[in-house]
């Protein structure tokens, strides 16, 4: 029999999205079904905290539950450090604190004044973020693989062993890993670059559908390689379309 798994999209600090997806997977896999979630819990959206509490509730509680690590995940726990660092893969004009970015938001659902200067913002943010959640974001993987299957947080850089993939490209790759249609040694299932529905690709299976952008969050649910969307009137096949 093959094994049943589920995957998440990017949750963005969407609480009620997030305990929605779970209650789908529950309905169709049960209480305990295995679930894998690739990443970006912090952000633009307004229940970061709530969805880290969630998370660290959940993993303590027993459920089989994977979180991989996402760029916003990572460029949090920088910010965090002693002195705050600024994510290499970021564009240079940018920082976490930029309005695209959303690390203001993050820093609200904490209760840190977001109108401060920077330094007072890293201030009262070394008060007010539990030293749990810096564990448990330091402490996720950039992959997981099962039965076929390869999830992460952005992609692969095509062309090199699964083993040897740098974790820099598992979190923030983008082009050279969107424009490859050659088949990789397992079918690559991530978030981080939006669309506007989650689609197979025919190597690669997207699953962003930009619920930091007040989008809806996806959850798929994959049986070997082959793949469902979850929806609210059930299960919808998402077949392999090369075109996208």
């Amino acid at each position: 029999m093959t094994n049943r798994i589920y995957a998440i999209g990017d949750i963005h600090g969407e609480l009620e999205m997030l305990q929605h997806a779970i209650d789908k997977i529950a309905s169709d896999g049960g209480a305990g079904a295995p679930v894998v979630f690739v990443g970006d819990y912090v952000d633009r959206g307004p229940r970061s905290r709530e969805v880290i509490d969630f998370l660290i509730e959940g993993l303590s509680s027993g459920k089989n539950w994977i979180c991989l690590l996402g760029n916003h995940d990572r460029m949090f726990t920088m910010f965090m450090e002693s002195t705050p660092r600024r994510d290499p893969r970021l564009r240079i004009e940018y920082s976490w604190l930029h309005d695209r970015l959303g690390g203001k938001q993050t820093l609200a659902s904490y209760g840190v004044d977001i109108e401060a200067r920077p330094d007072t913002m890293h201030r009262q943010a070394r008060s007010a973020v539990p030293a749990e959640h810096i564990d448990f974001l330091t402490s996720l993987k950039c992959s997981h693989q099962v039965d076929g299957l390869l999830f992460v947080h952005a992609g692969i850089r095509p062309g090199i062993p699964i083993e040897q993939q740098d974790s820099n490209d598992l979190i923030w790759i983008r082009q050279e890993f969107l424009e490859d249609s050659r088949q990789h040694p397992l079918l690559v299932v991530h978030g981080h670059t939006p669309v506007s529905e989650a689609r197979h690709y025919g190597n690669r299976v997207a699953i962003d559908t930009g619920a930091g952008y007040g989008n809806q969050l996806s959850t798929a649910v994959f049986e070997g390689t082959n793949c469902w969307l979850l929806t609210d009137a059930g299960r919808s096949a998402l077949l392999p379309d090369p075109a996208g």
